[in-house]
């Protein structure tokens, strides 16, 4: 078998192609990707001859348009929320959109996942990638600096899947990009009681009631936030419940960065298979959902769990949550790796 790649396109938006670009490896794991808003639309495995999707997707512009939820896009280019929808650098203060309640939420409304990127197909002897560019202007998202971003997704032979965001400033601005990817790692896919959650964090955020974090950080052991051990995610749903009336997970956890050892790992309770996730930044979110349903996402009948790896939300107004300043003349490039591992 050799690495496949395929660009074709995947539907029409306002006049433009939005392409698909899936990257297959030796082993017939496959991802795709499509142009717009970066989004992560496939990751499908093959297990004794049977295909099973991890991440949720959708088959047409229309449907992502309507679901919304940020599915398993591109976010930035700042991940998570900014208070008051204002900040400063050297002492320069900057408003960006408030496009929920008094702050912005994930880039503002012209952000990472609203936009069409070029793309450009590549590989090496072992993996396979697809590039993703854009010029973003100031006067398109109404953040200081225009940016020049690039989103590269790679499938190797190790069915490990890496996703590397490059920003690249003439002004100074913010960068703390991510991908909002939604999981369901089970055979069955019509609950979280099958997927089972582990996170390496001793605190949690505090957030006020806007979900915009204090500053405060809470320690998770001995609460239903405490992912240390593999944890059911609907078991957890459940203490959370029982012990304080919580309805969802929607948290950042601090994590330690590492390329070698993961801030979080997803399995399935059936002990079929699991995905662990490495990144070089301090903050993991995860946020249960149910895109698909409106009745059972208002009734707490969660489907998906979304995991956000990122810096620290809000850190350009908490001194000690990160740097998130991206400088002319210093391009930073940020990576978020997902390895997917059959375990029996």
């Amino acid at each position: 078998m050799t690495l496949e790649t395929k660009a074709t396109v995947f539907d029409q938006l306002a006049g433009q192609d939005i392409m698909r670009y899936t990257l297959i490896n030796d082993h017939q794991t496959r991802i795709s990707v499509l142009s717009y808003g970066g989004t992560w639309q496939e990751f499908v495995v093959v297990e004794n001859g049977v295909e099973r999707p991890l991440i949720w997707g959708l088959d047409n512009m229309a449907d992502y348009q309507r679901v919304g939820y940020c599915l398993c896009q591109s976010i930035g280019r700042v991940a998570g929320r900014i208070g008051g929808a204002s900040f400063k650098i050297d002492d320069q203060r900057y408003n960006v959109d408030m496009n929920e309640q008094t702050h912005s939420l994930h880039g503002g409304q012209h952000g990472f996942n609203t936009l069409n990127f070029a793309g450009q197909l590549s590989q090496t002897a072992d993996s396979a990638s697809v590039t993703l560019q854009r010029q973003i202007t100031t006067t398109t998202d109404h953040y200081p600096g225009n940016l020049a971003v690039q989103i590269k997704f790679t499938l190797d032979n190790q069915d490990r899947v890496s996703i590397a965001f490059t920003g690249d400033t003439d002004a100074a601005t913010l960068f703390n990009p991510t991908n909002h990817v939604y999981w369901n790692v089970a055979d069955d896919r019509t609950s979280l009681a099958h997927q089972w959650l582990q996170i390496t964090s001793a605190k949690r955020l505090e957030f006020d009631a806007e979900k915009v974090p204090t500053g405060q950080r809470l320690p998770v052991s001995k609460t239903a936030y405490d992912f240390n051990e593999p944890q059911p995610v609907q078991a957890a749903l459940d203490q959370l419940k029982a012990t304080s009336q919580g309805i969802e997970f929607d948290d950042a956890y601090e994590v330690t960065p590492s390329a070698t050892t993961p801030i979080a790992v997803i399995g399935d309770t059936d002990q079929h298979r699991q995905v662990k996730l490495y990144s070089d930044r301090n903050s993991l979110i995860i946020y249960t959902a149910n895109p698909f349903d409106a009745t059972k996402e208002a009734a707490h009948q969660y489907t998906a769990l979304a995991t956000e790896a990122q810096t620290l939300p809000d850190a350009i107004n908490h001194p000690d949550f990160g740097d998130i300043v991206l400088r002319p003349g210093h391009p930073v490039t940020h990576t978020i790796r997902y390895q997917y591992e059959a375990l029996n």
